[in-house]
């Protein structure tokens, strides 16, 4: 189930970024320490709590629309498959968060210096694939399905509830 109001597009939202952001702290401190390690499950809570409303808010503001817009260049809704629309969005809004969130995550954790540049591409062409990955085929799905199974559960299946 996708959003069908603007509380649920902000519900959904700060779902999916928490998802999306808390897995990509934990890659982004194992790539750092050599690997994943215990401590790092609870190390990326000190990241999540400054990088999750960025997230939020970039995602809110400015790549949810954009991201529709480069999706609706491929595909067109309404007419391709439902699976296609999602797949299209997704992979856009990974296409835009992953810059935007590698240069967040830069400048607030990377001590890049003078070297900001080739840190900030370094670090994007790092999270590109695992952000992808991880959104098609396990953030995606998961949140997809928790947001549906929380709004049956909310509104009793009431369908007309629901898209309201």
């Amino acid at each position: 189930m996708l959003p069908q109001s603007k509380l649920q597009d902000v519900f959904f939202t700060a779902l999916m970024a928490f998802v999306m952001v808390y897995a990509m702290i934990v890659y982004n401190i194992s790539l750092s320490v050599g690997g994943l390690q215990n401590f790092v499950f609870l190390a990326a809570f000190g990241e999540i709590i400054i990088m999750w409303p960025i997230a939020v808010v970039l995602e809110l503001l400015f790549v949810g629309k954009l991201a529709q817009i480069l999706a609706f260049r491929f595909v067109t809704p309404g007419k391709d498959p439902m699976i296609m629309m999602i797949l299209a969005i997704s992979s856009m809004s990974v296409c835009l968060m992953c810059p935007l969130m590698s240069l967040a995550a830069t400048i607030l954790f990377k001590n890049a210096g003078s070297e900001f540049i080739s840190v900030w591409l370094q670090t994007t062409a790092f999270n590109f694939p695992m952000a992808l990955c991880w959104q098609i085929f396990f953030a995606g799905p998961l949140v997809r399905n928790v947001f549906g199974a929380i709004m049956k559960t909310f509104f009793k299946g009431n369908k007309a509830e629901i898209a309201a």
